[in-house]
């Protein structure tokens, strides 16, 4: 009688490069400020990889922009400084990255990562911190840049989508890519579910990221 077996395909994933904790082990713990403006799940994954001893770094600042954002209580939780930058208070984006370029100096940071920042950059931040701001993007670029990029490979009907980290510059969502991962959408998808599985994969995928950036330098 043949054995009969299911494959939960809500669960695959290909991440590319495949790279295990001991490849990405730096020596130098990374200071690293931290951009959010939303829930800081990956601010979370990143404080966890830290204690979890994975990333040789500490987190000096988070920085959000979002006054009813939850990363902040994160921060609060692990006892990281959070800083609220409210874009809205400054007359252009270049004034408001001025203020973030300051507050991270301030903070003795080294590496800008942008988990969840809703902000577009401009040449004051990029020039600040050249080849040192991390940014990660719920799609398998360069495809379904920009915002709404879940709801852009549903339209699209992509049998194939997932997550990139890459290091930023001037253009959206441009930038070397770091690390990616794929997982399949699945019949039924709504852009909940699917943005659900992609951000499972964005934890796994954004503390390896940094740490090989580090080691690129």
């Amino acid at each position: 009688m043949s054995e009969s077996f299911t494959i939960d395909t809500a669960t695959i994933s290909l991440i590319s490069p495949n790279i295990s904790s001991n490849q990405v082990t730096q020596s130098t713990p990374m200071k690293l400020g931290i951009l959010a403006s939303g829930n800081g799940s990956n601010f979370e994954a990143i404080a966890q990889a830290i204690e979890d001893g994975y990333l040789n770094a500490q987190i000096q600042v988070l920085i959000y922009n979002n006054p009813a954002a939850k990363a902040p209580l994160r921060a609060a939780n692990r006892g990281v400084e959070a800083v609220l930058l409210n874009h809205r208070k400054y007359n252009s984006r270049e004034a408001f990255d001025e203020q973030i370029v300051r507050t991270l100096r301030d903070n003795d940071v080294e590496w800008v990562i942008m988990a969840g920042w809703m902000r577009l950059v401009t040449p004051v931040l990029i020039d600040a911190f050249p080849n040192r701001i991390i940014n990660i993007h719920p799609s398998l670029l360069p495809s379904f840049k920009g915002i709404n990029a879940i709801e852009q490979a549903l339209q699209a009907g992509v049998k194939i989508t997932g997550c990139t980290v890459h290091l930023v510059c001037l253009e959206v969502d441009s930038g070397p890519i770091l690390i990616q991962a794929a997982i399949p959408v699945l019949p039924g998808d709504t852009p909940e579910t699917l943005h659900a599985r992609i951000q499972v994969q964005e934890h796994r995928i954004l503390p390896q990221a940094i740490a090989l950036a580090a080691q690129r330098q």
